[in-house]
């Protein structure tokens, strides 16, 4: 799922070739952000996109031989001339008159070709690791170059790949060593593995037409002296691909400004996003010279303490026991406003409970939606679809960026809130409060099914977080582990890794369980059935699956599996909670279930219950045991957190039964909901006090 949508998109035809656009925002002014080498297509830029249209109007399109524009094998459709006039042609069809150019890589050929022949149309001009013979390339890139034609080496080395007849029998082989020296930086198989994706959507045979379109030293600085608009170039000093010395010519040449990343490889949009967003963003704003908006100062004595929650809208959990330690916080800090950074349906909670939410709230992209869109019947590959919901949590970070910019907060809390935690890990320098990270699960795991490929991503992935503490402890100023250490797995974070318990008992502190909600509220469960309307002589199974879709296959299974149940339980009275996104008119009816999509105080309707079917989530299992109630759950499939940490904790807690999705049919579930609702519990008793342990911890930030 891409973090914003277009708002407008369409096509262009010049010179028998047609090109693909998109239109994002309606800000002023425009970025036009230029196609890169044909190996990939303009989604390289989705990491720019959704940020700078929220303050801009962003153009992008695709060049010739990729993405949504024709694959033409004629050389000169791909000639810098034929690129210019596709740009030319995207700015008329969109009524733009005047356009800041942001470009990449080869991308600099037309950018300043552009600004040279046409100063009318640029604004100004973005240079991302400019690859512009302007100075010439690493020595085994050019020797490579020389023999580009020749045999290939049996077993060619290095850039010894560049080769025309290694292409074509080797493409993947090439694409994947061309990748690993676009990104030198550790960590980076995400980046590098949807760079191999795109380049699998053209062919070899496109970019040996393509090869021809490079333009020499000469014609470069005539389209530089000539070039009289403002400049910014942005160069990695690690980069492999293009060196920096041309960086500095080009800078040098139009009279701009040079940003070196250092320690950056080629794609620092990519690997570096948050910083690259920023510096386009300074830069377009100070070529449109717009008046700053109005800004208000308060003195510190004067001032009230603030804080930002951010709360995850992967599952509701989060919202409840945020909102309990919220509460608690404000016992220690009566004066404390706290404002609430969190998306749909975290923020109907949160308007329940009469919190106040951000308005930048309604910026954020949608990762629940994410999360549907990668999800199957009773199935989510959450490390995958983690992984996959990068543009969405950059973005995200962006809109929290601004958010504590535009005004002081004393404290961040982050209930995983990964994108927070680890964007201010890469980017340190933004920091500027006190930040605590709250988290109930430590360390990504892989699953057997993903074999020894999804062993060595977890680990990296890992690594990296394990990297960022070491490096910055000084981001977390405090780290809460919800629940106890024994509540943690006891595996390892991957070969040659630390033990994740041990490692997590160093780096958090434990306030036991946070339930949010208060157990001696509920411990009367006559009186509690009573005021919900539950007869004595009725037993009622509550079938919750949480806030997304994502479950609907296990509440169907459950629904027709209730005449069986009924045969077996006498007085079985069935509430089914369908969650926001699933439509209750979808499900089948009986007598004898009531459907619903939201309730109100859902726990004191668990704590009635003389049995619950729930998904495999930790929040509700756990206010089910607190509770002290028999439930069944059953794990999502490719779940790892599901899977493995959550099943951890309730072995220990010895709470509840689990089955597996494959074997939960319909038989089978009458027969285990038959069972179980006579179950006595034996579970180990859950924390009442955590949501005020974990604040007297957080007020001390204060």
């Amino acid at each position: 799922m891409r973090a914003r949508e277009p708002d407008l998109d369409g096509y262009v035809e010049t010179d028998g070739v047609k090109v693909g656009y998109e239109v994002f925002g309606d800000g002023r002014p425009t970025l036009l952000l230029l196609p890169t080498w044909t190996i990939v297509h303009s989604h390289v830029w989705k990491l720019q996109v959704p940020y700078l249209a929220d303050h801009f109007r962003v153009i992008t399109f695709d060049r010739p031989g990729n993405g949504r524009t024709d694959r033409p094998l004629d050389p000169r459709a791909h000639r810098v001339e034929a690129v210019t006039d596709h740009a030319l042609a995207v700015l008329d069809a969109t009524s733009t008159e005047q356009a800041v150019l942001v470009c990449l890589s080869r991308g600099a050929q037309e950018a300043l070709k552009l600004a040279a022949d046409h100063p009318d149309r640029v604004l100004g001009a973005v240079f991302i690791g400019a690859s512009l013979e302007i100075e010439p390339a690493s020595p085994e890139q050019v020797a490579a170059k020389r023999r580009f034609l020749e045999p290939c080496p049996d077993r060619p080395e290095g850039w010894e790949r560049l080769n025309a007849r290694y292409w074509l029998e080797h493409y993947e082989e090439f694409v994947d060593f061309f990748f690993s020296q676009c990104f030198p930086e550790p960590h980076s198989t995400k980046q590098v593995e949807d760079c191999v994706g795109w380049a699998g959507e053209t062919t070899p045979e496109v970019l040996l037409a393509d090869t021809s379109s490079i333009v020499d030293r000469r014609t470069v600085r005539a389209w530089a002296a000539r070039a009289s608009t403002k400049t910014l170039v942005i160069h990695g000093d690690d980069d492999r691909i293009s060196p920096l010395a041309r960086a500095t010519a080009l800078a040098e040449a139009t009279g701009g400004e040079l940003v070196v990343l250092e320690g950056a490889g080629h794609l620092p949009l990519a690997r570096d996003p948050v910083r690259v967003n920023l510096l386009i963003r300074d830069f377009v704003e100070r070529l449109a010279v717009r008046p700053p908006p109005p800004t208000r100062w308060t003195r510190g004595r004067t001032r009230r303490r603030r804080a930002l929650f951010v709360s995850s809208p992967i599952g509701l959990g989060h919202a409840r026991r945020d909102i309990a330690i919220a509460a608690e916080l404000r016992r220690h800090h009566p004066d404390l406003e706290i404002e609430w950074l969190a998306q749909h349906p975290v923020t109907r909670m949160l308007a329940d409970a009469g919190e106040h939410v951000h308005p930048a709230s309604a910026r954020l992209a949608s990762e629940s939606s994410h999360i549907e869109s990668e999800s199957g019947e009773h199935r989510l590959h959450c490390f995958q679809a983690w992984r996959r919901m990068d543009e969405i949590l950059v973005k995200d970070f962006m809109v929290f960026h601004d958010v504590v910019t535009d005004r002081h907060y004393d404290l961040v809390i982050g209930d995983e809130a990964w994108e927070v935690d680890h964007h201010l890990h890469e980017n340190p320098e933004l920091k500027r409060f006190a930040y605590c990270w709250l988290t109930d699960f430590v360390g990504w795991l892989p699953l057997e099914e993903g074999g020894a490929r999804e062993a060595r991503l977890t680990a990296d992935y890992n690594a990296e977080m394990i990297e960022h503490i070491a490096r910055y402890p000084r981001v977390r100023d405090l780290a809460l582990f919800v629940g106890n250490p024994s509540d943690i797995v006891d595996d390892s974070f991957g070969d040659g890794l630390p033990l994740i318990r041990q490692w997590a008992e160093e780096h958090h502190q434990f306030p036991g369980y946070v339930t949010g909600f208060d157990p001696d509220t509920v411990a009367d469960r006559a009186e509690l059935r009573d005021a919900l309307g539950y007869g004595p002589d009725e037993r009622v199974c509550v079938v919750t699956v949480g806030g997304s879709g994502v479950g609907g296959g296990l509440i169907r299974r459950v629904v027709d599996a209730y005449p069986a149940a009924a045969s077996l339980v006498p007085g079985l009275r069935m509430l089914v909670v369908a969650g926001p996104r699933i439509d209750p008119q979808s499900l089948p009816r009986h007598d004898g279930i009531e459907v619903r999509s939201y309730v109100g105080g859902l726990h004191r309707h668990l704590a009635a219950s003389d049995l619950a079917v729930v998904q495999g989530g930790l929040t509700t299992c756990m206010e089910l045991t607190a509770t002290r109630r028999p439930f069944i759950y059953v794990p999502l499939q490719e779940h790892f957190e599901q899977q493995r940490h959550v099943h951890h904790r309730l072995q220990r807690h010895r709470a509840g039964r689990r089955m597996d999705f494959a074997g939960a049919e319909r038989d089978a579930l009458a027969e285990a909901i038959a069972t179980e609702v006579d179950r006595r519990v034996d579970y180990r008793p859950v924390e009442r006090d955590g949501a005020a342990v974990a604040a007297a911890a957080i007020a001390e930030l204060l």
